[in-house]
């Protein structure tokens, strides 16, 4: 099933559902984003020295002593 077709499905479920029920749908959809979020940064804060390159990078960036995002290798 595609992105679309799921879309459409999702779609003709929630014009069959009551008020009451699509405020738990909603709730429900608000989870499972919040949540798929939460996994991502988890991920994000298991990569080793993570932390360290971003403070370092946050640091670099008042004194200018950063290269500009044009300027970098395109098959990193």
């Amino acid at each position: 099933m595609t992105t679309l077709e799921i879309h459409h499905q999702i779609q003709e479920y929630i014009d069959r559902l009551s008020p009451e029920r699509l405020k738990v749908a909603v709730d429900f959809l608000a989870y499972l984003v919040e949540r798929e979020s939460q996994e991502a940064t988890e991920e994000l804060l298991k990569i080793p020295g993570l932390i360290n390159s971003l403070e370092k990078a946050e640091a670099e960036i008042p004194t200018g002593s950063y290269q500009n995002w044009r300027n970098l290798n395109r098959d990193v």
